[in-house]
């Protein structure tokens, strides 16, 4: 075989997975459970007597995209139970008005592809449910348009259940958020900072509408991969300066039973603007702010501020109060953490675009360690752009 034969075949392999093996266990074992749990509610509810139908081919390649991909708009709960329950409905009608199998299933997947495109529901597996009802056979035929709904939304309904507790009790978001755009903090009409000089969301549309084909991933999935390969690019320029090496490591800390005069007075004398909360081995519980004392004392809306802060402050000598007294009462739970060993770079999100001032830093323990500001983040970008910080860390 000639070498550019070669190698146009092997142009036609895939790239190997870049998944690790446990999620793979996990989609498959998804698949296993959410079949098997179809299956049997089905044939509970339906009985011996409809043995056939307990479960339909089509839930198998469902079942593969709701484990296998969750994040896929494919793969959304409109998407399988939209897709299946109109492609069932068109199946079944072109049965019905159409003669020869082989035109009744080219009309049912011509109309059931047309349907979920209009009604943003396109899920492949349900091309194979379109085709069952046109050629799934005698049984099928007589079910008529009672196939829509035993098996075809019973099946779909229940698969999805399964998916939706399954993915969530693993680690995977579903069902997953198709929007691309997060929430200004300020709700402002201006951009997020990290999006004013890399590519805004309006880019990513404007680049997906030219692009002019179907995507199986979500939009949301697609910006976020692009910010983490900007970063990763610039770990791989600069160098990947650690938080260790940007951190306060003499950090002021309270406990949850801290009273509230107290945690304000220890902000007041240092003058910093909030402080972790920790328990006994160090563990950080939550932060309180500023903000968090301004709010729950009131003080976003009345003028006398001094009066009320001090009334806020005062402790309460009765021994039931309404009143917060101590800081975990107050506090900000759980609190956004960082490791050690997080390079600097993946906190400008956090601070930049989600509004966060302080980031508590833990180690292996989730032990508090230190803190980064937005002040020590601005002065170590700013190192890192002149070329004065550390090439590479070498901080164990």
């Amino acid at each position: 075989m000639a070498a550019s034969q070669m190698a146009w075949l092997q142009s036609l392999l895939p790239p190997r997975a870049s998944v690790s093996q446990r999620e793979r266990l996990r989609a498959a074992g998804g698949a296993l459970i959410g079949i098997a749990l179809t299956g049997l509610v089905s044939a509970a509810l339906l009985g011996s007597a409809h043995a056939a139908l307990w479960l339909i081919a089509p839930m198998g390649a469902s079942a593969v995209l709701l484990f296998g991909v969750p994040a896929s708009p494919l793969a959304q709960p409109w998407s399988i139970v939209g897709g299946n329950v109109v492609s069932a409905l068109i199946g079944v009608t072109c049965a019905k008005l159409f003669g020869p199998p082989v035109a009744a299933a080219a009309a049912a997947i011509f109309f059931a592809i047309g349907a979920m495109f209009a009604l943003r529901c396109l899920h492949p597996p349900s091309g194979a449910v379109a085709l069952t009802a046109v050629l799934g056979g005698t049984a099928i035929h007589e079910l008529g348009f009672a196939f829509v709904l035993v098996p075809v939304a019973l099946d779909s309904v229940l698969l999805l259940a399964a998916a939706l507790v399954y993915n969530n009790l693993t680690g995977r978001r579903y069902p997953h958020d198709q929007r691309a755009e997060a929430p200004h903090p300020h709700r402002t009409a201006d951009a997020l900072p990290t999006a004013r000089l890399g590519f805004s969301p309006a880019d990513l549309q404007a680049a997906l509408k030219e692009y002019d084909q179907v995507l199986d991933v979500s939009v949301d999935d697609l910006e976020a991969l692009f910010h983490r390969t900007e970063q990763l690019a610039f770990q791989r320029r600069f160098g990947a300066t650690l938080c260790r090496e940007i951190m306060s490591k003499d950090v002021l800390a309270v406990e949850f039973g801290t009273e509230l005069a107290e945690a304000w007075a220890l902000m007041q004398d240092h003058a910093v603007q909030a402080l972790p909360v920790v328990n006994k081995p160090r563990h950080v519980i939550g932060i309180v702010t500023r903000s968090d004392f301004l709010r729950h004392a009131g003080l976003t809306e009345q003028p006398t501020i001094a009066r009320r802060l001090r009334e806020f402050l005062q402790r309460t000598p009765h021994t039931h109060s309404t009143k917060h007294e101590v800081v975990g009462q107050i506090m900000t739970a759980p609190a956004r953490t960082a490791q050690e060993a997080t390079p600097i770079v993946d906190l400008v999100p956090l601070m930049a675009d989600v509004g966060h001032h302080h980031v508590p830093i833990v180690d292996d323990q989730r032990r508090l360690v230190g803190m980064v500001t937005q002040t020590d983040l601005v002065a170590a970008l700013y190192e890192v752009a002149l070329g004065r910080a550390p090439a590479l860390s070498t901080a164990p």
